[in-house]
């Protein structure tokens, strides 16, 4: 296992209320650094916005429980999935997620560096992520919770211990 979150540079987009039109977003760039540095920040990566178990259990559970994260010192929580800045910003819009900042690593860059780039053409999906989560201390991984089964074209989705209640879990033992 890696022990420090890889170097990638992530392409988000943010409001910028000063942008006259319909479309007032514009590109920003963060760094891994500027996510993780002098941060506590847990990170689930699943594999997909707007798919089933993502929408239902993975996001809403952490989303719920933020406030008990950052009881145990959490400074942010963050979701990782191999789709655009588009797809992340309007499935946090229908998830109603407040808390969990969505991080999309459209070129998968981050999730391929991590180790956990999986090929999902059985269902049509191309690369994405397989499900984990982790603790990062100031870019150092402290722990992770990788789901069994990592291999391409898995014909399940497992979903045990990547979830909100074992990492909060964790940190409270």
């Amino acid at each position: 296992m890696i022990k420090h979150v890889p170097n990638t540079v992530f392409k988000t987009r943010v409001r910028n209320d000063a942008l006259d039109g319909p479309n007032p977003f514009e590109w920003k760039d963060l760094s891994s650094d500027d996510i993780f540095k002098g941060k506590k920040v847990v990170v689930f990566s699943l594999p997909g916005a707007f798919t089933p178990t993502c929408s239902t259990s993975h996001l809403p559970r952490f989303e719920e429980l933020y406030d008990e994260f950052k009881a145990q010192g959490v400074d942010a929580i963050v979701c990782i999935s191999v789709n655009d800045a588009f797809v992340m910003y309007q499935w946090g819009k229908s998830q109603g997620a407040k808390n969990v900042f969505l991080l999309p690593d459209g070129s998968g860059d981050f999730t391929r560096k991590m180790g956990m780039l999986v090929c999902k053409d059985n269902l049509g999906f191309g690369m994405r992520s397989w499900r984990y989560s982790m603790l990062v201390d100031d870019g150092e991984i402290r722990e992770m919770f990788v789901e069994d089964g990592f291999e391409d074209n898995c014909p399940t989705d497992p979903f045990e211990v990547s979830d909100a209640d074992t990492m909060l879990n964790y940190l409270k033992s």
